[in-house]
C-alpha cells in the first residue's frame, strides 16, 4: 500500500515536470495547431481597476479569456493557419465593440508587431490608464501611450499610420495596461 502511494505520487510529479504542449485554436474548422516552440511570447499585466477580456484571433475569433484587475496573463506566439497575422483584442467589456489590439505576424526570423487603437473608444479605460508594450530585445522598439492620450502616435489611429515594428522572432513582450 505504501509503495502504491509512493509510486502514484512519483508518477504524478514526473508528469507535472514534463513539458506541456502549447496549443492555439486556428483555422475555420476550429482545428488546434501547435504553437511555435522555443519562440517568444507576451505577458499582459492588468494594472487597471477593472477586468480585461482577451481574444487571441487568427482566422477564427478565438475564445474569450478574463484577466482580473491586478493580475497577468501570458501566451506564446502562434501562427495563423491562413498565413495572416494574429490580433490579441482587449476590452473592458465582454464585447469587441471597443478594443485595444496587440497585432503580430512572423516571417522567417523576423517578428512584426504593432499596437492598434483604431477600434478603441476615446473614453476607454485603456486611454484613461495608458499602456506600454516593451520587448525583451533591447534592439527592438517599445511603444507607449500615456494616460489620457487618445491620439497616441505610437499606436495605430488610422489604417494608413506607420507604426509597425520588427524584432527578432525570439523576442518576448510585456504589455502593461494602466
Amino acid at each position: 500500500m505504501t509503495f502504491n502511494v509512493f509510486l502514484t505520487g512519483l508518477l504524478a510529479a514526473t508528469a507535472a515536470a514534463l513539458p506541456q504542449g502549447n496549443y492555439a485554436r486556428s483555422g475555420e474548422s476550429g482545428a488546434v495547431e501547435a504553437r511555435d516552440s522555443g519562440s517568444g511570447g507576451i505577458q499582459i499585466v492588468n494594472n487597471l481597476g477593472t477586468d480585461v477580456y482577451l481574444w487571441t484571433t487568427s482566422s477564427d475569433p478565438g475564445s474569450m479569456k478574463t484577466l482580473s484587475a491586478g493580475s497577468d496573463y501570458s501566451e506564446d506566439w502562434t501562427t495563423n493557419s491562413n498565413g495572416g497575422g494574429i490580433s490579441i483584442k482587449m476590452s473592458t467589456t465582454q464585447s469587441k465593440d471597443s478594443v485595444l489590439q496587440f497585432e503580430y505576424t512572423q516571417d522567417d526570423d523576423k517578428f512584426f508587431w504593432d499596437m492598434s487603437s483604431i477600434d478603441l473608444d476615446e473614453t476607454s479605460e485603456f486611454i484613461k490608464g495608458g499602456f506600454t508594450a516593451k520587448p525583451s530585445d533591447s534592439s527592438c522598439r517599445s511603444a507607449s501611450c500615456a494616460a489620457g492620450d487618445a491620439n497616441c502616435a505610437e499606436s495605430y489611429q488610422h489604417p494608413d499610420d506607420v507604426n509597425t515594428y520588427s524584432c527578432s522572432k525570439d523576442s518576448s513582450f510585456t504589455l502593461t495596461l494602466g
